[in-house]
């Protein structure tokens, strides 16, 4: 994206970071949730490919720059009150770190959590390791 759009009045956290949805664009499937802070965006905005910022490892990262599992940009919108972003992708392999589609393979029913998503990639030949 040549012009980039003036990220000033989007609404970070106070440790700099918004939350981002990753949405398949042509099928609305909810695929998973992230963080990124100013650079991230602005990374992805210019590349066309996700790019996250790493809470736990205080990093940034592409998505798939381990798995291959990228992310292509079909567009990047934000809420009404601009304090959450939404990523519609093309999610290129599985989303999840544990060989899933999508992040969201838990689901609440009587008794506990109950896995409704199969893995569909082994994790350790993703990431060399298992997660």
């Amino acid at each position: 994206m040549e012009n980039l759009p003036d990220l000033d009045n989007l609404k970070f956290n106070a440790d700099g970071l918004i939350p981002a949805i990753a949405q398949q664009y042509d099928s609305g499937e909810v695929l998973m949730m992230a963080w990124m802070n100013r650079d991230s965006l602005q990374r992805t905005l210019q590349s066309g490919v996700a790019c996250y910022w790493s809470r736990s490892r205080q990093a940034f990262w592409q998505k798939g720059e381990s798995s291959g599992q990228i992310q292509k940009i079909h567009a990047v919108r934000t809420d009404c009150d601009r304090d959450t972003l939404l990523l519609l992708v093309d999610q290129i392999g599985v989303a999840c770190h544990t060989g899933r589609r999508n992040c969201f393979y838990l689901e609440a029913q009587e008794g506990g959590w109950q896995e409704i998503a199969p893995v569909e990639t082994d994790p350790a030949l993703l990431y060399g390791k298992a997660h």
